[in-house]
């Protein structure tokens, strides 16, 4: 009995077992259903479904943050005092760590009275709204008073965030007055005249670029009238103050110039935030620094790779120190001046207060040329005197070039460069002198030119445009002549000898330029003429017409973009007998002329038959059909007027 009854517990917990199973089973199944059933009875539902998700007018939210979109985002801002709004990307890891504290300010600002919506843009997505609001890091918060943007620069927490939003959430908030100074011609003199430096920038309301500058700009106004003292930034709008824009010379937008004490200055710094606030601190500083020991000069005499300028002076009160400073100011981006008040200095020197004195260092002495020059300062000594000694005695019978001085030092033509390794390092100093020494010998006897030596790895796309990388030649050696034109050395054993035939047959004008060049047209007679490096000249330099040119890459979207409106130009005026109107690509081929600067793609030139080494650069101007027809009848020297009208 014992072992029937154990028996029938057995089998009674196994039923009741496998009858808990299957009730477990029961619920599973009913949860799929469930499922099933919120997901949609029907595919017809789902479908219906998501296409009103893919509508994206419905406004939605993800855990407390209203989800914006390019079609929704206006009807939810309608009407809405404050409204903070984070343009982020799905893939940024910034906004993926901040997502649980953005959450956070939404409850916050949800539970404030009145309670602030918070919402969030797919930036990848909503394109429109990105754009409109200048979105170009991630995330970007911008505070919507109103409707109308605040930045928002502060720290990235919920208390600076939730506390800078229920600021201007302030029904008596307004925003702070610009920090950029407003000038027109009734405050102009007077601000630029009182201000020791000033930056300014004229601009055009429609121009893209100074849209883009504007909050950069505005943002470095705040952080440099922090400064002690403080520098101030303003700005014209150049198509209201056009007397303002045309005094200064204003041709494109946007121009910036600095302004110390009413003397204009160009402005060659960068274009954003921190590079105008850095840029503007170093120009604020005094152009010459104060040297107080002869030990300071020497060792840039010794180890230096620029000349070495000291103005000797007996006090800063003195009137040759007013008129070296001034003229320090007007180069200070050429060169890095110096003063000193100390004998030891001016004994080192061998001057007198009064002075200053331009010293080579030594690497680049020879016995052809004086080590030093002297200028004697005194009150009837013009400004600009100063200025053509320090340029006239800047360089060396023989010098460096190197991209750092390229433009400032090397930019005169003729210009005679010899191509090697060049190192003044202390392992191949004599090697480089053996060379450099043999350029001295014939650089002495045409004192017309500028001859240099330079590094043949810091010029290896220069040596492969001259045809000379593949040489075979330890010493390459090529002249950069006026124009634009190029003539290369034939490959030979480097030496004076060589060198002064070559130099002498430049002057004789015995030597034909390279130029590089894609092959001449056969047949050129579209309404847009195509113009070659070799046929530059003949075309585009031709006397007897007016040409108007476009430089284009191929690849270039927004070259591609205006070549309908460019033909349909050259149709227009394809029976003007003294206008051309022609393109180049200047990926292909040379512009053999330094006139013609073509720093991007398209750039567009309009070379009046009376004015070749003058010509006018198309800025600013809408590249339709319109705005190339207004510059055209603009420049136009002779046009007859009886065009097809398209």
């Amino acid at each position: 009995m014992k072992k029937v009854a154990l028996l029938l517990v057995v089998l009674l917990g196994v039923a009741h077992i496998a009858n808990v199973v299957r009730c477990e089973d029961d619920v599973a199944g009913e949860k799929d259903e469930a499922l099933e059933d919120e997901d949609g009875d029907s595919d017809d539902e789902e479908e219906e479904d998501d296409d009103e998700e893919d509508d994206g007018s419905e406004v939605k939210e993800d855990n407390g943050v209203v989800v914006l979109t390019d079609k929704n985002f206006d009807t939810f801002v309608e009407g809405k005092d404050t409204v903070l709004v984070e343009f982020y990307a799905p893939w940024c890891g910034h906004c993926k760590q901040f997502i649980p504290e953005y959450e956070k300010i939404a409850q916050t600002l949800k539970a404030n009275d009145p309670p602030i919506p918070v919402a969030k843009v797919d930036a990848t997505k909503a394109s429109e709204l990105a754009s409109k609001f200048e979105v170009s890091g991630y995330p970007t918060f911008k505070i919507l008073k109103k409707g109308e943007p605040v930045d928002y620069d502060g720290d990235r927490t919920e208390k600076a965030i939730v506390a800078r939003v229920q600021e201007v959430a302030q029904p008596d908030w307004k925003p702070p007055p610009e920090a950029t100074l407003v000038l027109t011609k009734d405050n102009f003199d007077e601000t630029v005249n009182n201000a020791d430096i000033i930056l300014v920038e004229f601009y055009a309301p429609w121009c893209g670029h100074c849209k883009r500058l504007a909050p950069d700009y505005e943002k470095a106004a705040k952080e440099l009238l922090l400064r002690t003292p403080p520098i101030s930034l303003a700005k014209v709008d150049a198509t209201v103050e056009s007397d303002l824009a045309n005094r200064f010379q204003v041709t494109g937008y946007p121009t910036l110039k600095i302004f110390r004490r009413g003397k204009v200055f160009e402005y060659n710094g960068p274009k954003e935030k921190f590079g105008i606030v850095d840029y503007m601190v170093e120009q604020a500083g005094p152009p010459s620094k104060q040297v107080q020991t002869a030990k300071q000069v020497k060792e840039l005499i010794k180890d230096g790779d620029d000349v070495v300028i000291v103005g000797v002076f007996s006090s800063e009160q003195d009137a040759a120190t007013e008129i070296y400073m001034e003229a320090c100011n007007l180069l200070r981006e050429d060169y890095k001046f110096l003063h000193s008040f100390s004998s030891d200095v001016a004994k080192l020197l061998k001057a007198s207060p009064g002075q200053v004195v331009m010293v080579q260092p030594e690497k680049f002495r020879s016995s052809h040329e004086p080590t030093s020059n002297t200028l004697t300062v005194k009150d009837s000594t013009a400004v600009s005197d100063m200025q053509d000694f320090f340029i006239k005695h800047s360089l060396t019978l023989v010098g460096h070039r190197k991209p750092s001085n390229d433009a400032k030092r090397y930019a005169k033509r003729p210009l005679v460069v010899v191509y090697y390794g060049v190192d003044f390092s202390f392992d191949y100093r004599k090697a480089t002198q053996f060379w450099r020494s043999k350029v001295l010998e014939v650089a002495k006897d045409f004192p017309e030119y500028t001859f240099a030596i330079a590094d043949e790895e810091d010029y290896s796309d220069e040596l492969k445009s001259l045809g000379l990388s593949d040489s075979g030649e330890e010493v390459n050696a090529a002249i950069l002549g006026e124009g634009g034109k190029k003539f290369t050395m034939e490959p030979d054993d480097f030496d004076s000898d060589v060198l002064r035939d070559f130099v002498m047959a430049f002057k004789k004008g015995k030597l034909k330029p390279i130029i590089k060049s894609q092959p001449v047209p056969k047949n050129n007679k579209g309404p847009v003429k195509v113009v070659v490096g070799n046929t530059f000249d003949d075309i585009v330099m031709d006397t007897k017409k007016d040409v108007l040119i476009e430089f284009y890459a191929p690849w270039c979207g927004h070259c591609k973009k205006l070549e309908p409106d460019y033909l349909a130009l050259g149709k227009k005026y394809k029976a003007e007998k003294n206008l051309v109107i022609a393109k180049m690509d200047a990926t292909a081929n040379d512009v053999p002329n330094d006139m013609f600067k073509v720093e991007g793609f398209p750039t567009i030139y309009f070379a009046p038959r009376n004015g070749k080494q003058s010509p006018v650069k198309f800025e600013g101007g809408d590249r339709t059909l319109e705005g190339f027809s207004k510059f055209v009848e603009q420049h136009a020297t002779k046009l007859s007027h009886d065009r097809v009208e398209l």
